[in-house]
């Protein structure tokens, strides 16, 4: 019997059948969307996810892979077989299917010499019941584009039990009762489904069985302990059945939910597109009161540092300094005006003409500022040609440090003259060191009034 041509025209019989039906739903079917209601990551709850079906089909004793564990007969035969499916949809790629099978199977050797082969002639087996629990994969569909499929292609696997009684009949046709077995299978399969309607589908599938046992057929196998794996006993079902969706009725079912395509519609929701729009305008609302408020920021900081900016560094801000310009370490008030040193309260910036200098300093006073622009004026304007500067020093110190520090005030002067616009060659320096005091050097006094610039004007 050739068992491949037999499959080939049922399962092509099958096909033409469903797809006849299928046909007959397919302007309701295609053009039926899933419940708006629905999300890509709603959950369950929001599907069918429980399915019963009935199948039948043909029963072998026979796998397309590897040997059969029935070659003591020559020939096999194609029986009927019927089963229940339960199955949970976990998920729109995966569920878990429960299912029972039953049926016959049966062989002889009649193209045997003699109608006779290991002293058998011939053997009938009931499978009394098959268990199966298995794990059903959506590998594949047609109209993957849809929310909807109406075409998948499934892969099975699992773990299951059989229980069947064998009888076989000898070479001097004597019936030899073999009695009943329970023994653990493995299944795998294949399928594709069809959606009729959302609560009918039509399914296609081929089984097959691995048993954990040799006696399928009755035969006379080794014993179990030197058994080979190759001949333990094989079985398979190729089958159509109906599958019926239970659940409510305002509910799609999952075994149909393409959540790729799915996701694609929602994208072109227009409501939902529209509020993804809202949400694109509020977010860029956000992004220009952020900017905002960055701005302000700045801006703040900058009047900040321009209310605490401090040019000269006499730790009074240029906006409340009156004194600008004091030069570094001077100790200044309140208002950024040099404070003078314990008994130099008498000791103005210009005394008799002259500039007044700290102790052991170069640096000019800000309060000598006043009397030097109106020197720098006069000789500008041609009131005098010509200037000198002649610097001086109190008695501290050594004759060499005080000469320098006299010839660093005098120029100190030039420096401001020259600044103010006072030409260079109007201008001469000279210094005197501790020469020709105006005061006594033995008191404070005195050595304030020697730390001058006397200013010789021609």
């Amino acid at each position: 019997m050739n068992y491949c041509k037999l499959i080939k025209r049922g399962i092509a019989f099958s096909l033409v059948a469903s797809f006849g039906m299928t046909a007959s739903n397919a302007q309701n079917t295609s053009s039926k969307a899933i419940t708006p209601a629905t999300k890509v990551f709603g959950g369950r709850a929001q599907y069918k996810t429980w399915n019963i079906g009935v199948n039948a089909g043909v029963l072998a004793p026979v796998v397309p892979t590897g040997t059969s564990g029935t070659n003591n007969y020559t020939n096999w035969d194609l029986n009927l077989g019927y089963g229940l499916t339960i199955r949970k949809q976990l998920a729109h790629s995966f569920g878990l299917e429960l299912s029972g099978l039953r049926g016959t199977f049966s062989g002889s050797n009649k193209d045997a010499s003699g109608g006779v082969q290991d002293n058998l002639s011939s053997y009938k087996t009931n499978l009394d019941w098959a268990a199966n629990l298995m794990g059903v994969v959506n590998v594949a569909t047609i109209d993957f584009l849809r929310r909807e499929n109406n075409v998948n292609f499934l892969l099975k696997a699992g773990f299951g039990v059989s229980g069947y009684s064998n009888k076989a009949v000898d070479a001097k046709n004597n019936t030899i009762d073999n009695g009943n077995t329970v023994t653990k299978q493995i299944p795998v399969g294949l399928g594709v489904k069809f959606k009729i309607s959302d609560r009918i589908n039509f399914d296609l599938g081929y089984n097959m069985y691995f048993l954990n046992s040799v006696d399928l057929d009755g035969g006379g196998h080794t014993t179990a302990s030197t058994l080979r794996e190759s001949a333990k006993d094989k079985y398979s079902y190729g089958y159509g059945g109906i599958e019926f969706v239970l659940g409510s009725k305002s509910k799609p079912n999952l075994d149909w939910v393409n959540p790729v395509a799915m996701m694609y519609d929602e994208l072109k929701d227009p409501s939902l597109r529209k509020e993804l729009d809202s949400l694109k305008k509020h977010v860029a609302e956000q992004d220009k009161h952020v900017a905002d408020q960055d701005k302000l920021i700045a801006d703040q900081g900058t009047k900040i540092d321009e209310l605490s900016k401090d040019s000269d560094g006499d730790g009074v801000p240029d906006k409340f300094d009156k004194c600008p310009n004091t030069p570094a370490g001077t100790k200044v008030d309140g208002s950024g005006c040099p404070i003078c040193p314990t008994g130099c309260e008498q000791a103005a910036a210009v005394s008799n003409g002259n500039i007044q200098f700290e102790f052991d300093s170069s640096v000019l006073k800000t309060s000598s500022f006043p009397a030097l622009d109106k020197l720098s004026s006069d000789i500008k304007s041609g009131v005098y040609t010509k200037i000198r500067l002649e610097g001086f020093a109190s008695i501290e110190g050594t004759p060499e440090y005080n000469m320098q520090l006299s010839i660093d005030r005098a120029n100190s002067v030039k420096t401001y003259l020259v600044n103010a616009g006072v030409p260079s060659s109007k201008l001469t320096v000279k210094g005197f060191g501790t020469k020709r005091p105006i005061a006594s050097n033995d008191t404070e006094e005195g050595r304030i009034l020697n730390r001058r610039v006397e200013i010789k004007k021609k």
